[in-house]
């Protein structure tokens, strides 16, 4: 098969569906938002020495909002049901996803304002007791 038909296929939706499309462009932002909050947790503990925990916090905050989002928006517009090719089943589970990111997103800016964390955090502290 050449690559002229392989973008034929995909152009009709021979590959992926239109209908997983959006649950899977869902599923993929609402990951990202769950990594993005776990790293951001992760930095506060100080297990991670770059970033910034508060701007990973609010991007995990807004990359869950858009997943979850997007999961909804696709069960709204999508016809019938589980089992049929349309990604239901997809957008079902992103909205617990996205849900997880905004959770670990929050739950990364109440504990970044707890420890008084600044823009350079708690490694380079860690770094400045050391030489001392």
């Amino acid at each position: 098969m050449s690559a002229a038909d392989v973008l034929a296929v995909a152009a009709e939706g021979g590959v992926i569906g239109d209908g997983r499309t959006g649950a899977n462009l869902a599923l993929g932002v609402a990951l990202a938002g769950v990594a993005v909050g776990w790293l951001s947790l992760a930095r506060i503990a100080g297990r991670i020495s770059t970033g910034n925990a508060r701007t990973g916090g609010r991007s995990a905050l807004a990359v869950g909002v858009a997943g979850t989002a997007l999961a909804v928006l696709h069960l709204a517009t999508s016809s019938g049901g589980p089992g049929t090719g349309n990604g239901i089943v997809g957008a079902i589970v992103a909205i617990p996803l996205g849900l997880l990111a905004m959770v670990l997103g929050r739950r990364a800016l109440t504990r970044s304002r707890r420890t008084g964390q600044s823009a350079h955090g708690i490694g380079h502290e860690r770094e400045s007791e050391s030489a001392s």
